[in-house]
């Protein structure tokens, strides 16, 4: 028997008119639907018309169900992975699943569509060309700590909103000044994106924690004065970038030549 296929399903982050022709096209189409929570997509699914055969699949069960969907593709099915909200496998399950498929030789299909980490980012208006996902922070605070310090670009990561004053306020200690976005509830009807320094933040949220999901994004730590970018290097940067050069390109390689930092130099040359 021709063998299946996984086709893997983004669906809304909160605003159901937000799901795309072709993932209802592959719900329609798929022998199974495999799902965080069979209630949620159900009512998903209503919206739409799909009939589809729902079965569990999260972070209790999947690896056994993730062995028993990869037998049922290899004996012709296709199943549509589908998380409660956003891009399967990004902080949701599916991993398993996606190695079981790539093990077996079983093609997978990867549908674009909402992610709460891109529309955050986008949102905040930070930097974008260069940035860092955690998923969700930690909560032992000295591995916190290390995350919070991230400096290779801009850092989007999930927070539990109870967790948040907490996290602000750690952030708050360490780099007072840094900029902070919060973006609460996104594409739903109270959606919010609060920008500040970690500091308004942190005294924002202290007694009054936001409330729905919540995306946290912190732009760059700052430079130390110690690893300021070098005049000189910066100028030959520069010159590369008028020449045609990438500028990201072009600031590796003075940083290599020089000794500096990359992102030090770059961010010199942007903010000039």
């Amino acid at each position: 028997m021709t063998a299946g296929r996984l086709v893997v399903c983004p669906t809304p982050i909160g605003n159901l008119e937000d799901i795309t022709l072709r993932v209802l096209s592959a719900l329609r189409e798929a022998d199974v639907v495999a799902c965080e929570d069979t209630r949620r997509t159900r009512v998903l699914l209503d919206r739409y018309g799909v009939r589809a055969k729902l079965v569990s699949y999260h972070e209790h069960n999947e690896q056994a169900r993730s062995s028993e969907l990869v037998r049922r593709m290899r004996e012709g099915a296709v199943v549509a992975l589908v998380s409660d909200a956003g891009m399967p496998l990004v902080s949701d399950p599916g991993y398993l699943l996606v190695r079981g498929c790539v093990a077996a030789g079983l093609p997978v299909e990867v549908l674009p569509g909402p992610s709460a980490a891109i529309t955050a980012l986008v949102a905040s208006g930070l930097p974008a060309d260069e940035w860092h996902f955690h998923g969700f922070l930690p909560r032992k605070k000295g591995e916190l700590r290390e995350v919070l310090s991230h400096s290779d670009g801009t850092l989007v990561a999930f927070e539990s909103p109870r967790r948040v004053p907490a996290t602000l306020s750690l952030l708050a200690e360490q780099d007072p000044q840094r900029e902070v976005v919060l973006c609460r509830e996104l594409t739903k009807a109270h959606e919010e994106i609060v920008r500040g320094t970690a500091s308004e933040l942190a005294e924002r949220y202290a007694d009054n924690p936001p409330r729905g999901e919540v995306v946290l994004v912190l732009a760059p730590p700052a430079t130390p004065a110690s690893a300021a970018a070098d005049p000189a290097a910066v100028d030959a940067l520069r010159k590369l970038v008028e020449a045609g050069a990438h500028p990201r390109k072009a600031a590796t390689v003075v940083a290599g030549l020089t000794g500096g930092s990359a992102n030090a130099l770059y961010r010199a040359l942007t903010s000039e």
